[in-house]
């Protein structure tokens, strides 16, 4: 089967990078409470159905076609009302592929042989990294690969990030703003060591405070 889809006025198969950023916001989720409930509960069973969920997810999208993957399934639904945003399908699909062989390595290791190591929480870190920024910035880490690997450069990516063009007046950053942020980072820093005491201290009911 085709892997994208065909929309006029594009030479190659292409996919709503809408759907993928809802897509990769849902699974990003769902990593990040699991790794909450390890920290927090030592309770492994959540991440090891969000390992399983993931794989099947992936090998779907690679295997089968991306419009049947349940979390693009979902994503769609989501962000129907909103206008396509098309990217090229191609650097996609190696970025998935990395995702198929890291939730592979993660189901063997966790689901099948029922371990946890360094190895284990490096992947879900990297998946974590991964799917954040996809969701939150529309920037595909995994794309990056395609470039190396592939002679021919990739084509409609998200922000037109492809294209080599001058930055408008609006995205450009002056030293103001770099000022503004080191010292902003520089104060919450300062803070941690100020009021550590203080914010450490656990909150009290605010009925029983003033009773």
């Amino acid at each position: 089967m085709q892997f994208g889809e065909t929309v006029k006025g594009f030479n190659i198969p292409v996919l709503n990078e809408r759907e993928i950023r809802a897509a990769a916001g849902i699974l990003f989720l769902g990593v990040f409470i699991s790794l909450m409930l390890i920290i927090f509960k030592e309770s492994f069973i959540f991440l090891k159905y969000n390992i399983t969920i993931f794989l099947i997810d992936f090998l779907i999208r690679v295997f089968i076609s991306p419009k049947y993957a349940p979390s693009l399934i979902i994503g769609r639904l989501i962000v129907s009302r909103q206008n396509p945003e098309y990217v090229g399908a191609p650097q996609k699909k190696v970025a998935w592929i990395i995702g198929v062989i890291l939730a592979s390595i993660m189901f063997i290791l966790m689901v099948l042989l029922n371990t946890y190591s360094f190895i284990s929480g490096i992947i879900c870190l990297i998946c974590l990294i991964f799917l954040f920024f996809e969701s939150a910035f529309g920037i595909c880490l995994g794309c990056m690969v395609y470039g190396w690997i592939n002679k021919d450069k990739a084509q409609y990516c998200p922000g037109e990030v492809c294209d080599i063009k001058a930055r408008h007046d609006i995205q450009k950053t002056s030293w103001i703003q770099i000022g503004i942020l080191i010292t902003f980072i520089a104060i919450v820093i300062l803070m941690t060591f100020m009021f550590k005491d203080q914010l450490s201290t656990i909150p009290q009911d605010l009925w029983q405070k003033f009773k």
